[in-house]
């Protein structure tokens, strides 16, 4: 399991020092938006699961939005780390890329990124959705140029397109989510995982494999 997606490790609610406030007002908020969404995420619930007064939160931040907005930038780094972990981990481009399609998520709670671009009011908001294209772009991007490299390097197939396969695969997983969660099984995301796997291993070249 990502350190991320452990959202729950929280500081004591005792602490009062001016920084794990804050750290803790953050937390809380990304907990609760990978819960409820941005709607169904109230500063009161905010501020109870955080265990901090009101007059903390509005120290720190100007108000829901602004917190929201820390919540998601903090949780888009995070996912950022992991993916990164695993395309920038040794094999080749197959094998990398595999890695971070097969890496251990909490499926049934939807990715916590992804469930964002669900909420209306995220998605009307510039600000709130800047880290989330930011997100997307980076991601897809990184596949592109693991793949890309896995070309130049003879492992993948030369007529293979970096940059479609990569959008496949970041939206495959996102779908593969919501279908999880349509169903409440994880058979859906593992299927479709499956499935996008065999067809970059169709493009896999017979002289180097894989070295697993």
């Amino acid at each position: 399991m990502s350190t991320q997606e452990r959202l729950g490790t929280q500081e004591p609610p005792g602490a009062d020092d001016t920084l794990g406030t804050r750290d803790r007002l953050v937390r809380s908020t990304q907990e609760l938006l990978w819960e409820r969404g941005y709607v169904g995420t109230s500063p009161k619930a905010i501020l109870e699961r955080a265990g901090v007064g009101q007059g903390s939160m509005y120290h720190h931040f100007a108000g829901k939005s602004a917190l929201a907005l820390a919540a998601i930038r903090r949780t888009a780094e995070g996912m950022k780390a992991v993916a990164e972990e695993c395309l920038s981990a040794p094999g080749t481009a197959y094998e990398r890329v595999a890695g971070y399609l097969l890496r251990e998520r909490q499926v049934l709670r939807g990715c916590p990124v992804g469930r964002m671009t669900q909420d209306r009011d995220v998605v009307r908001s510039p600000e709130l959705r800047q880290p989330l294209d930011e997100m997307f772009g980076w991601l897809q991007g990184r596949i592109t140029e693991v793949l890309d490299e896995g070309r130049r390097r003879g492992e993948l197939a030369a007529e293979l397109d970096p940059a479609a396969a990569a959008a496949t695969v970041a939206a495959v997983v996102q779908g593969g989510y919501v279908l999880a969660r349509a169903a409440d099984d994880t058979a859906p995301f593992d299927a479709a995982v499956r499935g996008v796997l065999s067809l970059l291993a169709a493009q896999v070249t017979p002289t180097t494999g894989t070295t697993g």
